[in-house]
């Protein structure tokens, strides 16, 4: 881990992303597409509030990627904690937002195994549901939720704390399952959508995590790899041929 302020320089520069990105049209849901309705977010809402494992306690909120840079939430207080028995993995197949049908990207999840270094925001008391509410619009679109609502524990300087926390689902048909870095950095490296690129949430990601002396050893190594491979090529014959294997179901 690096010592906070004093981030070491990246391979992967917003130059790379540069030739990543491209305006790309929002092509929706896609047929066969079903969607969560304002009555399922409240639902899910109220489950999880139900399931509150220490009611009456602050409620804990575990970023461990676009969250960090880009929590859209309010917060009272943040520090960063180790989650155990899960860690950051490019398994979410994207088809939409960083990816297309004809080129799908890979989005960052929570998945089983390992641990996690991130970081821990403090929600305000006041308005849980709404906090809630606004998570869950941003964390899962469509049926079956991809990225899972969980309480799970994280541990702190102060001890050990449960925490809401966004887990893959496994049982969505866009898992991707486990991949190698050199098959992701390829996606990651020529896939994009019309919110915007793979390359530049890698990018974001791993910048924002240096910052705050966070070193996962595996994305480190992944945005070097992104690096070459955009310095390579253009990503055309690698994101034909990685898209196909994507389409393709891998077993759970």
């Amino acid at each position: 881990m690096t010592t906070p302020g004093k981030p070491r320089p990246l391979s992967l520069t917003p130059a790379h992303v540069a030739k990543v990105d491209r305006a790309i049209a929002d092509g929706g849901p896609g047929p066969g597409a079903v969607l969560h309705s304002d009555a399922d977010y409240d639902e899910w809402v109220a489950r999880m509030i139900r399931s509150h494992p220490a009611p009456g306690s602050p409620t804990m909120l575990f970023a461990y990627g676009s969250l960090i840079w880009r929590p859209e939430i309010e917060h009272v207080g943040e520090t960063v904690g180790v989650a155990r028995g899960w860690h950051r993995s490019f398994c979410f197949r994207m088809i939409r937002f960083r990816g297309t049908p004809e080129q799908p990207g890979l989005m960052m999840a929570l998945d089983r195994g390992g641990q996690c270094r991130g970081v821990l925001y403090e929600l305000p008391d006041d308005d849980l549901e709404g906090q809630f509410g606004k998570l869950f619009r941003r964390e899962f679109t469509y049926k079956p939720p991809n990225s899972m609502p969980r309480w799970i524990k994280v541990e702190t300087a102060s001890g050990p704390v449960p925490a809401l926390a966004f887990v893959m689902n496994r049982a969505s048909p866009l898992y991707a399952g486990r991949l190698s870095l050199e098959a992701v950095a390829e996606v990651l490296a020529c896939a994009c959508g019309h919110v915007g690129s793979g390359a530049e949430y890698l990018l974001n990601t791993v910048a924002h995590l240096e910052a705050r002396g966070i070193r996962d050893r595996n994305l480190w190594r992944l945005q070097a790899l992104v690096a070459e491979c955009i310095e390579r090529n253009n990503g055309t014959a690698h994101a034909n041929e990685t898209a196909e294997r994507l389409m393709i179901r891998r077993p759970v």
